[in-house]
């Protein structure tokens, strides 16, 4: 993949980095660097600085050349070192940051990017860097995003060299992969053998286990090129692939008498016909000033995804789409537009069964280097710390929803880039239940005890409905539905009935947080329902009228709405209802008064449905104070109100 990815990016970038010789005439060391040969130049700088010969340049070009073979990772002491040096060059700050996060080291990548924004010679950089200071800080919850996949090494696929992508052969069943395990050409950029196309018809598909490799046939692989990332239509009749070519001049040209770019990947084409593969041509879609590689059929067998470092993208690599025509030639390249495409490296496309769009990309907020992403809703979506990590992360080959082939360098690997299985969890289940308990208020014993024998009645929005009824201790226990708003009723003899709500919105914990494959989540419900005294009066609080009015105002009509909830959850009850006035103003006019607006709160109540044979209006004017003598308007307050008063339990 290293060498795939980054041939044209290294080449461009060479020359530039074997000008910083001091001599006047180029050394060995000046001619490696500016044929991208940086496998056997770093070791020549290595020796220079071990002899005190212009150390602080030297680390600096050994940390270009490790970035430049897509090793940045091993840049890092050597920019550090550079930088101590005072080495003078625009973009080593930004250089070093890049290094720190591929190493995993967010914070300080983060300060050094922002250091840069700020004094960076490089003004391209130093643009870039504010935004990518903001992505290495955001890095950090990427990281926590683990737990959603499980990640294994197919081994049937993987040896000590680099092997990475695939596409189904349909005709075949066979899965064909790039892999470098038999070719002995080495890229000099890094040392790593070319790669060719390989297939494998597994042993056992579904485990993807068992089966032997070998090199694909048909007119495909070569000995002087470098072969990878095939795709194929899903009527198996027509494969793209990425080559590279020899970096000589009129290596080979495309059907239209182009000619292919010095020392770069373009795409190439065949067609099944007559039982043989044609022999390959270039596509009609590369571009001459860049490398164009990572192609990938979507499942209507006509659009092609693939990446392509050419001119006029968002950032490095871009990813573009074009439509294959039945004259076998491609539509003009789309961008994917900044919604898709970074600053960045974005490349690799795959293509789901159900047209999900996943690629890599090191542009947006990740774990180090190349990460993998999907598309949801049109917006990237990092898969998280199992699939990816701090190495490259690339490749993705979705085969259905929650499946799929990824390739990765990390750690504990057979060789450079291996292939990796993933498969996402089976998500940890969760079942909601009510813990309730049911209580008893008796206001004359000035007790609240657990009430046996309630019947609770549980509803939802909907209308489904369970009952449950309380034991000894009060207590009850229904299951619940997730996502779902419930109301809780509670009846108990000769009390008031109670009533409370819950949701399960929102109520599921985090898949990190829940220790078992099946777990019980119990949300506590208290009810608490009031025994009933006989002609004991209950006050209905802010029921407010304007001076001298007995209209039922909107305000009022919110609180006598709890008394019309309270009649028809207990229809058995009948009440009187009662208005108070204080002591102000003459008592023939506050008895009249009084009464007028207890037959308006009446009226309003009879008016939501309740039988007016349940109801009585009193009004006792100012006979009835509960401050006898007041002296503040907050006591005169007290003794205008409105109550109820139980008058008959039916049987």
């Amino acid at each position: 993949m290293r060498k795939l990815l980054f041939i044209c990016v290294a080449a461009g970038s060479a020359a530039a980095l074997s000008s910083c010789a001091t001599s006047g005439s180029m050394s060995k060391v000046d001619k490696e660097l500016a044929r991208g040969e940086y496998e056997t130049a770093i070791p020549l700088l290595k020796a220079d600085i071990a002899k005190g010969k212009n150390a602080a340049i030297s680390n600096f070009r050994i940390g270009e050349a490790y970035r430049l073979s897509n090793r940045v990772e091993l840049a890092e002491p050597f920019y550090k070192e550079a930088m101590a040096g005072n080495v003078k060059n625009a973009d080593i700050g930004f250089r070093y940051a890049e290094a720190l996060r591929a190493n995993g080291k967010y914070d300080e990548a983060a300060t050094q990017f922002t250091s840069y924004a700020g004094t960076g010679g490089n003004r391209a950089l130093a643009a870039r860097a504010e935004a990518e200071a903001k992505n290495t800080l955001a890095s950090k919850e990427v990281a926590g995003i683990k737990n959603k996949y499980e990640v294994m090494p197919v081994d049937a696929l993987n040896s000590p060299a680099s092997d990475y992508g695939g596409t189904m052969m349909a005709s075949t069943g066979e899965l064909v992969f790039a892999s470098g395990r038999d070719d002995q050409k080495k890229y000099p950029g890094n040392g790593e053998n070319f790669t060719d196309l390989y297939a494998i018809k597994f042993d056992n598909a579904a485990a993807m286990t068992g089966g032997t490799a070998h090199k694909l046939d048909g007119p495909f692989n070569s000995e002087t090129h470098l072969e990878a990332s095939a795709t194929y239509t899903p009527d198996g009749h027509t494969l793209v692939f990425a080559r590279s070519n020899t970096g000589k001049k009129n290596d080979y040209q495309g059907p239209d008498g182009t000619k292919a770019t010095l020392q770069s990947v373009d795409l190439w084409i065949s067609y099944y016909k007559a039982g043989a593969w044609s022999e390959p041509i270039l596509t009609n879609i590369n571009d001459r000033s860049a490398d164009d590689f990572a192609p990938a059929f979507a499942p209507d067998g006509t659009t092609l995804y693939f990446a392509s470092g050419r001119k006029g993208g968002q950032g490095g690599t871009d990813l573009y789409r074009a439509t294959l025509g039945p004259n076998g030639r491609f539509s003009p390249a789309e961008n994917l537009g900044e919604s898709i495409n970074s600053a960045g490296n974005d490349s690799f496309p795959g293509v789901a069964p159900d047209g999900t769009l996943y690629f890599a990309s090191d542009g947006r907020p990740g774990l180090g280097k190349l990460d993998v992403f999907m598309v949801k809703s049109g917006k990237p979506e990092n898969l998280g710390a199992d699939v990816n990590s701090p190495a490259d992360d690339f490749a993705p080959v979705p085969m259905t929803n929650d499946t799929g082939l990824f390739s990765s360098n990390r750690a504990g690997g057979k060789g450079s880039d291996d292939e990796y299985a993933y498969k996402k969890k089976n998500p940890k289940l969760v079942t909601f239940y009510a813990d309730g308990t049911v209580y008893e208020r008796n206001d004359k014993a000035n007790t609240t005890l657990p009430a046996a024998g309630a019947t609770v009645t549980i509803t939802t929005a909907s209308g489904q409905r369970q009952t449950a009824t309380s034991g000894p201790d009060g207590k009850f226990s229904v299951k619940l539905d997730s996502v779902t708003n419930y109301t809780f009723v509670a009846e108990h003899p000769g009390d008031f009935t109670a009533r409370t709500t819950l949701s399960t919105t929102n109520r599921k914990p985090a898949q990190d947080q829940l220790p078992l494959p099946m777990n019980d989540i119990k949300l506590p419900v208290s009810l608490t329902v009031n025994k009933i005294i006989l002609a004991k009066a209950i006050e209905v609080k802010d029921i407010l009228y304007d001076y001298n009015k007995f209209d039922i105002r909107p305000d009022a009509a919110v609180r006598l709405d709890t008394l019309v909830q309270t009649l028809v959850d207990n229809p058995k009850i009948s009440i009187e209802l009662s208005s108070h006035t204080d002591q102000r103003g003459k008592d023939a006019y506050n008895l009249k008064l009084s009464q007028q607006r207890a037959q308006a709160a009446v009226d309003y109540i009879v008016s939501k449905g309740v039988d007016k044979a349940r109801i009585t209006a009193k009004g006792y004017g100012e006979t009835r104070p509960i401050v006898l003598k007041p002296t503040s308007e907050e006591e005169y307050q007290r003794n205008r109100r409105t109550e109820f008063k139980v008058t008959r339990i039916a049987n």
